[in-house]
């Protein structure tokens, strides 16, 4: 019997994760970084201004847990409609492959909260400390003198803004006015006090200190972002067959590539990788690499994009270019891009339909079990204990009557006859009588609830003698 010998195939070992020593980022100025900020910088101010909008005295956006409540942009949503918040998890999430599919980590670089927060901490610790070059000078300083000042007063900024970060953030929750009312008269509850300790010592630790180690260990997109990926996914990508073989200026031949080694990749990278050493785990597409490596290859007067958003199979299709060959830019629709992009369309229309015919009204309708019935003038009574809650601002009173499948006018209602919703919800005691003459002795009836178009009604039973 013949034996095929196995092919010996050489494996590349893997880029080491990003160690545990510290790193300084420098910032860098290009097209990404200015979109980026476009995106983050809008996002930023929504978070910091939302919690403070009111509309027809109701907040913007807030999940009122005293309440049972729960705004969203006019909408006044119960507890019952939380379907409706899954429903739009679900709508990011199929948002969120989608562009995931396509482009990457574009969220995580341009959008995520902890990027942008990180960013917002590295500009306070260069416009108090210095660039990236300064910083790591005075790290391997005393800290004495001005530099534990300026250390003083960089984590003190870090802190104040963390807690106006914590205090935001719990004022979607708690209504703001009140949070800081209560603050400034120190009539702030223990939990309450517990809650903005712990969320502001959270965000100074993400931003301030792991920020590489939550993009890299605490959040688990980075873990299974390449089940998302395939070979036509356009992520920040080093042009290997263009940059290598890695020179410098001097000596340099036409059998060397374009990279000069300068290392500014990776010094502007927040997570500390070398996007060279190809696709890893912590890399969530800032392209702050790309807007580096461009501002090199323009002051050596060669072509940019050694660094830029390509798939792998751009890169291995690549198109003749002045004697060259560069990317090939290629069409991103295809079936797992178009199918993440049905499920997100799918979601948001049903979000949206279900925002339409959500609960307004909760009716809850007690008959009293003490006694079944009562004999009151020749009347057969049933009494009864009705709970409103509405969740509209336009129902403030409703009318109120009782039907049956008797003929009208049997059943009378005593009660009053409209209903005033305080605080938009009530409870009110109904006795439902009838004449004790060729009665079942069960039978349903319905109270119907009205207020302008808006119609609503609860079933229950009425009980009688043989």
């Amino acid at each position: 019997m013949k034996h095929t010998q196995i092919p010996l195939v050489t494996l590349h070992e893997s880029p080491p994760l990003p160690g545990n020593g510290k790193f300084h980022v420098k910032l860098i100025e290009g097209v990404y970084q200015n979109l980026r900020r476009l995106v983050s910088w809008p996002l930023l101010g929504l978070f910091f201004i939302l919690v403070w909008v009111r509309i027809n005295g109701q907040p913007l956006i807030m999940f009122d847990v005293n309440a049972h409540r729960i705004f969203l942009f006019g909408a006044e949503l119960s507890w019952y409609d939380l379907p409706i918040l899954a429903g739009m998890m679900i709508c990011g999430a199929s948002l969120l492959f989608f562009m995931a599919v396509g482009w990457g980590r574009v969220w995580c670089g341009f959008a995520c909260p902890q990027s942008i927060w990180t960013w917002l901490f590295i500009r306070i610790e260069e416009m108090v400390e210095g660039r990236a070059a300064k910083r790591a000078q005075l790290e391997q300083g005393s800290l004495r003198g001005l530099t534990l000042v300026k250390r003083m007063v960089k984590h003190s900024l870090w802190l104040l803004l963390s807690f106006a970060t914590a205090l935001t953030f719990s004022g979607y929750f708690v209504p703001i006015d009140l949070l800081i009312a209560d603050l400034i008269q120190l009539d702030l509850s223990l939990f309450g006090l517990s809650w903005l300790i712990i969320m502001s010592l959270l965000t100074y630790a993400n931003a301030g200190l792991v920020r590489e180690k939550v993009c890299l260990h605490m959040c688990p997109y980075s873990r299974f972002q390449g089940v998302m990926f395939d070979d036509k996914t356009y992520t920040v990508t080093y042009d290997r067959a263009r940059g290598e073989p890695r020179s410098h200026l001097r000596g340099k031949d036409e059998t060397q590539g374009d990279c000069v080694d300068c290392s500014i990749c990776v010094q502007v990278c927040p997570t500390g990788i070398d996007i060279r050493d190809g696709l890893q785990a912590a890399c969530i597409d800032c392209a702050a690499c790309i807007d580096a490596c461009d501002t090199v290859m323009v002051k050596l007067g060669k072509e940019t994009g050694l660094i830029g958003f390509y798939s792998e199979q751009s890169l291995t299709d690549r198109a003749p270019k002045n004697n060259r060959f560069t990317p090939r830019v290629k069409t991103i629709l295809r079936p797992r891009l178009l199918g993440y992009f049905c499920i997100f369309i799918t979601t948001l229309l049903a979000v949206s339909y279900a925002l339409q015919t959500k609960t307004e009204l909760i009716i809850e309708v007690a008959r009293d079990r003490g006694a079944l019935y009562q004999i009151i003038n020749g009347h057969v009574c049933n009494h009864y204990q009705i709970e409103l809650e509405a969740f509209s601002p336009q129902l403030t009173q409703l009318s109120i009557a009782v039907d049956s499948s008797l003929p009208l006018g049997t059943l009378a209602l005593i009660g009053p006859e409209h209903i005033d919703l305080f605080d938009q919800n009530t409870s009110t005691h109904y006795t439902v009588c009838a004449a004790n003459a060729q009665l079942p002795s069960k039978m349903d009836i319905a109270f119907t609830f009205t207020s302008g178009a808006f119609s609503a009604s609860k079933n229950s039973t009425f009980l009688a003698p043989y």
